[in-house]
């Protein structure tokens, strides 16, 4: 047996293992969970959701914010412009729900490249409460979720997150993004997250605002194009871990549009690589294209049906992420399958992608990637 084909049989060997360790880990994680009891973590909060636009969903998950069972929570609704579509939605909400404590606020305070964070300063200045959780205007959140985000608080903590899991894909092209957040992203936040190296991720996150403003308050995410990349070199600066909350809130997805999905994973893989380009460099190995590959070599050079061999380990594969998907209760169909494989095979071009450009488009704002993730 020749060096080579020993390198790719243990090659395919330690990623698989990787892979079934992940998936073990994102397993244990990532089931559905009882609710939490509101009462244990009775610490007032604010909830700042900032909005834009009329996203698939996005009265059913802004509807979420009043049902929370958290004793003590306002809700701070941000727009950046009065004329924004999703303004008549947000007061039919607050105007339906006349018990909670809820309120809108306009404005774009231009502290950054980010439009994201430049809407939510206002939020964060206005924040009655010392625990101020951001969140989405596209993510559900559970009833339970305050309870669940200050119930994975440590001494050690400086922010508790969630990342989205995606839900209710309608097509083929929702299928394929699910595939991306599910068993693919998630999967490995989740184990980054238990050894120790977890990373923020902006979808939903709970700040002490204390943490913050020691490191210059909410216009200090403007260092970095993507918040949580600068939220996370912030907290590393300071000590302080990152920590994902146990069975991640979700996202319903709806119809998709293959180049939306495309566009919104190279627009993620660029920051990625910008932000944490030694973390990047392995993504290209990540999927199942390069072990099945080694596998297929190594089978080759020891005298193994090759066809045999690479059907089995995709079959152990795709198992593992079936196995996963089932045990945590995201969407699952027939078209799963499928989604998953294009998703591997597209895994390298997205790589390539990452590091041929700096550009992209964020809800209609053209922006460029600096050195560091810093706006350009």
């Amino acid at each position: 047996m020749t060096t080579a084909v020993w390198l790719a049989a243990i090659f395919s060997t330690l990623a698989t293992g990787a892979h079934i360790v992940s998936i073990a880990v994102a397993t244990l994680r990532c089931r559905p969970r009882r609710h939490e009891n509101a009462a244990r973590y009775a610490a007032p909060v604010t909830l700042v959701r900032p909005v834009c636009g009329i996203d698939n969903h996005v009265e059913e998950t802004l509807a979420t914010s009043f049902t929370l069972d958290h004793p003590d929570c306002e809700i701070l609704f941000c727009v950046a412009s009065a004329r924004d579509p999703v303004v008549p939605l947000v007061e039919r909400l607050i105007a339906r729900h006349p018990h909670v404590r809820a309120r809108l606020l306009v404005g774009d305070d231009r502290v950054s490249q980010n439009p994201k964070l430049n809407n939510i300063v206002k939020g964060w200045d206005a924040a009655g409460h010392d625990w101020i959780v951001i969140a989405d205007s596209n993510v559900l959140m559970p009833r339970d979720a305050v309870a669940r985000l200050l119930g994975a608080w440590r001494p050690d903590t400086g922010l508790v997150c969630s990342p989205p899991v995606g839900a209710r894909p309608d097509d083929l092209w929702g299928e394929l993004e699910c595939a991306f957040l599910n068993t693919y992203q998630v999967r490995w936040q989740y184990f980054a997250d238990t050894i120790g190296c977890g990373f923020a991720q902006g979808k939903t996150m709970l700040w002490r605002r204390e943490t913050l403003e020691a490191a210059g308050g909410i216009r200090a995410l403007g260092a970095e194009l993507a918040e949580d990349a600068a939220a996370t070199k912030i907290l590393a600066r300071a000590g302080l871990r990152v920590r994902l909350v146990d069975a991640p809130f979700r996202q319903p997805l709806g119809p998709r549009r293959a180049i939306d999905v495309w566009n919104r994973q190279v627009r993620w893989a660029r920051l990625r690589r910008a932000s944490f380009p030694a973390y990047f460099l392995p993504e290209i190995f990540s999927g199942a294209l390069f072990p099945l590959i080694a596998a297929a070599y190594a089978a080759a050079g020891v005298g193994i049906p090759v066809a045999t061999t690479v059907g089995a380990l995709a079959l152990f594969w795709y198992g593992a992420e079936y196995l996963l998907t089932r045990a945590a209760g995201w969407p699952l169909s027939a078209l799963s399958p499928l989604a998953w494989v294009l998703r591997d095979l597209l895994l390298p071009v997205l790589w390539i992608e990452a590091w041929l450009g700096r550009d992209f488009v964020w809800r209609g704002n053209h922006m460029r990637i600096a050195d560091e993730g810093r706006a350009a």
